[in-house]
């Protein structure tokens, strides 16, 4: 940072941060209606997480570094101890990417939102050496799949989930159907993980073909965004445990297995295709970096008119 706080804007030394012919990647995101759960049940202190794990994991995907975030936060009437927790929860999620909170906004606007109700926005800038832009078009035949494990549902298809808890009649206070050691909030509220540093790490090493964050969309949505076309994921599905919070949802919601694999990431939060001869090193350095690490398949020639994420072994292994 070069300006202190109080200014109408920050400034940020390219320069100083060590780069000397960069490219800047830019992403913005919210929350969705997670932040419901996190109204209904009073628990804002890792949402500010969530918010910036969002931003940041689709910078690292594309090769850049992220360098700073700025927030917005608007709600009907500023409750103190809400936004204390929320911005704490960025300032942490800010520390977990390695990326500086520069700045942000905080909006009362009543009559815009009912009492307790807030939204928020999230946008982050990173940057990557000229040449060193990730996006998948190096990605061939015979690359392996590997998975990176998620912590939970992460931010996307609470609109599915909260109609789950609904038709259910449950209370996000009591014990999880699925983990009665713990409350159904907590659960659900688990922020999502940032892969930042085990990511720059693994680029760093060399090997890297593409990244895809699994967010809205699920796997069958998001892995297509950074292969060629002529390319095609085969993805087997026994090589993870589908977590328990998918398998309760699919089960207590007659979620079908192609709905779910498009709503949610089923526990890979982070899709990583390698050079064959790379992937152990590879393996190697994200388990280093604390990630729990799958195989799950390889890339193949796409068939005429077929879907570019096939995923095997579905009835073995998830519900139908």
């Amino acid at each position: 940072m070069v300006s202190g706080l109080g200014g109408f804007g920050a400034l940020f030394d390219l320069r100083a941060a060590g780069y000397s012919d960069p490219i800047l990647v830019a992403a913005t995101d919210g929350v969705g209606t997670k932040l419901k759960v996190a109204i209904a049940s009073g628990d804002h202190g890792t949402v500010g997480i969530d918010l910036v794990a969002m931003c940041v994991n689709d910078l690292v995907v594309q090769g850049a570094e992220p360098l700073f975030f700025l927030d917005y936060y608007a709600t009907g009437a500023l409750e103190v101890d809400t936004g204390r927790g929320i911005v704490a929860g960025i300032a942490e999620g800010c520390r977990q990417a390695g990326c500086a909170l520069i700045g942000g906004e905080t909006a009362e606007l009543p009559g815009m939102y009912a009492a307790g109700d807030y939204d928020l926005a999230g946008f982050s800038v990173g940057a990557a050496e000229r040449g060193q832009i990730i996006g998948g078009s190096e990605a061939a035949e015979g690359d392996v799949v590997l998975g990176l494990a998620s912590s939970g549902l992460h931010s996307n298809g609470y609109s599915l989930v909260r109609r789950v808890v609904d038709d259910l009649g449950l209370n996000y206070a009591e014990p999880a159907p699925f983990d009665t050691g713990n409350a159904l909030s907590g659960r659900l509220l688990a922020p999502t993980r940032i892969y930042v540093k085990s990511c720059l790490a693994a680029i760093r090493a060399g090997g890297v073909r593409a990244f895809a964050h699994i967010t809205g969309g699920g796997l069958i949505e998001n892995i297509p965004r950074v292969l060629p076309e002529h390319l095609a994921a085969e993805i087997d599905v026994t090589s993870w445990e589908l977590p328990d919070v998918f398998r309760w949802l699919a089960e207590a919601g007659g979620i079908q297995s192609g709905e779910l694999a498009r709503t949610f990431n089923c526990g890979i939060g982070m899709v990583v295709v390698t050079a064959p001869e790379r992937t152990d090193d590879l393996r190697s350095i994200f388990g280093d970096a604390g990630e729990t690490v799958f195989t799950l398949g390889r890339l193949v020639r796409r068939t005429k008119d077929g879907a570019q994420v096939v995923l095997k072994g579905v009835e073995r292994s998830w519900p139908s």
